[in-house]
């Protein structure tokens, strides 16, 4: 699986600029919104899951967003309910554990199993944080230069308005 590190120097390597912060880890929104502070930009929320054929999602908003899972499943054209993908799961596709999936974790998917959806009023924030593929640290990304690294690392989104 790619570290943090790995994956810093790929945002590199396609003349992306982050800003990476460090802190203690969190495994949800509300306590990454106590530990943020000042930290700029939109921060987000991502939710790794699954219809009845394992076809898999991850799910990218603002954190304030509602997701209704059943028009989300429609949206999407999946096969019967969603369901939230299995710790096991999201290590086996995704190589991260609950607390740390973010966008970045697709850089391990490399048999493009999972599909992303984001939602479209990210792009008009300045910049956006996720953890880095682990949860103790934060990364500031332009949504520009997300859908840059998604598209470098085999994986278009699809933009959906939440």
């Amino acid at each position: 699986m790619t570290t943090p590190e790995e994956l810093l120097e790929f945002l590199v390597s396609l003349g992306i600029r982050t800003k990476t912060y460090q802190h203690a880890p969190v495994f949800t929104v509300e306590e990454s919104k106590r530990l943020r502070g000042d930290l700029p930009g939109g921060h987000c929320k991502s939710l790794f899951l699954r219809d009845k054929k394992r076809q898999l999602f991850l799910v990218v908003a603002l954190e304030h967003r509602k997701i209704d899972l059943k028009s989300l499943r429609r949206s999407l054209g999946a096969h019967k309910n969603l369901s939230f993908g299995s710790p096991e799961l999201m290590m086996e596709a995704l190589g991260v554990a609950p607390g740390a999936v973010t966008p970045f974790a697709v850089i391990n998917d490399t048999e493009q199993r999972v599909q992303v959806v984001l939602d479209r009023a990210m792009l008009d924030v300045d910049l956006l944080n996720y953890h880095p593929l682990e949860n103790d640290r934060t990364t500031a990304i332009a949504p520009g230069d997300l859908l840059r690294f998604l598209e470098a690392s085999d994986h278009a989104p699809r933009l959906l308005e939440f």
